[in-house]
Order: structure tokens, then C-alpha cells, then sequence
């Protein structure tokens, strides 16, 4: 039988973007040239930059519907960013904006895989809360989830990274170690594909 080739939407603010990264890779970038598959793989970014999880809400199902097709093995991957900390969203209310998104995707049959907030930022405290909370969602309804901030916080060179740019947004070598994060953390499980 033919494998049907495969179609990951990803969805999400600055991050998937790749905003910052002098190679313009981000690290969806780095992920998707680091999956080696026998059938075609294509990614498809629809960021926007500074997007909280309630616009996020209100915009990807009709994006994702546009590029998913009936004969491909379409999924979907959600970055998730700071974006709801500077607007002040309280983190119940984000969970349920991605509550509420992975619902709606499950119910739609897409394979989800989420991607959390990493440290950085103007309200640093609160992205390990918020982190946490997202976990606890997609724990919930057993959808992988990369834990990014507890991994990167303290780290030397993700905190050099910041540190070298807006304080913010990661560069080179900040994406290089995202994208390390989701490549394991079964990204290759996930696609059903050998680990790397």
C-alpha cells in the first residue's frame, strides 16, 4: 500500500515565524530538514508574529482547512508563545483557548502536536505558569507537548542567545536548541517514523 504524503500545518506566533534568526530557518525550519521520511513531507507555516491563544482560536481552522487535502495525512502543530502574558490573559483562560483548539482538531481528525513557551520576555515569572498549564491540556487529552521553558531556563547558551539580541526573541542558536527540543521529543513518534 502506498503511503500518503504528509501535510503538517503549523500555527503560532514569532516563534514558528523564526523571527530573530538570521537564517530565517526558526526552528521549524531546522525540524522540518532534520526529518528524514520516505514519503513527501510538507510544512507549512501560518504564524503571527505577537498573536495570544485567543486570536490563535479564532483564526487557524479556516487556514488549516485551506491546506489540509482528502488523499494526505494531515496534521497539525501549535508554537505556542508568550503573546498571552503581554496582554494580560489569565492562564485558565488560555487553556481553554487551547482547549478549545485541540477539541475542534481531534474532532476534525488531525494528529496534534504542541509546542510550549520558552523562557524569555518581560514576564519571565509567569511563562513557566503558563507552560504548565498547557502541559496540563494537552496531558489530558494525550497530545505530545514539548516542554521548552524548563529546559531553557539557566541555559547558558539560550540565556546568551536572548541576551545578544532584544531579550525576547532567541537567534541562531537559540532556534538550533528549539528545534533540538522537538526533534526529541517525539517529533519522529509522532509522524511515525524510525527516532533519529
Amino acid at each position: 500500500m502506498e503511503q500518503r504524503a504528509t501535510r503538517v500545518c503549523v500555527i503560532g506566533d514569532e516563534f514558528v515565524a523564526g523571527v530573530g534568526d538570521p537564517r530565517g530557518l526558526g526552528w521549524v525550519g531546522r525540524v522540518a530538514a532534520r526529518t528524514p521520511t520516505s514519503v513527501p513531507l510538507t510544512m507549512l507555516p501560518l504564524a503571527v508574529p505577537g498573536e495570544t491563544t485567543a486570536a490563535l482560536s479564532q483564526r487557524w481552522d479556516a487556514e488549516v482547512s485551506r491546506r489540509t487535502h482528502p488523499d494526505a495525512d494531515n496534521r497539525l502543530v501549535i508554537g505556542l508563545g508568550r503573546a498571552d502574558l503581554d496582554a494580560g490573559i489569565s492562564p485558565a483562560r488560555s487553556r481553554l483557548n487551547l482547549a478549545n483548539v485541540l477539541d475542534v482538531a481531534q474532532r476534525r481528525g488531525l494528529e496534534v502536536f504542541v509546542v510550549g513557551p520558552p523562557p524569555g520576555g518581560p514576564h519571565a515569572d509567569g511563562v513557566g505558569e503558563l507552560s504548565a498549564a498547557f502541559a496540563d491540556v494537552t496531558t489530558r487529552r494525550a497530545i505530545p507537548y514539548v516542554e521548552t521553558f524548563a529546559p531553557l531556563v539557566g541555559h547558558e547558551q539560550w540565556t546568551a542567545d536572548l541576551a545578544a539580541g532584544d531579550g525576547a526573541l532567541p537567534g541562531q542558536a537559540g532556534y538550533g536548541l528549539l528545534a533540538w527540543l522537538v526533534l526529541h521529543t517525539g517529533w519522529h513518534h509522532w509522524l511515525g517514523l524510525p527516532a533519529d
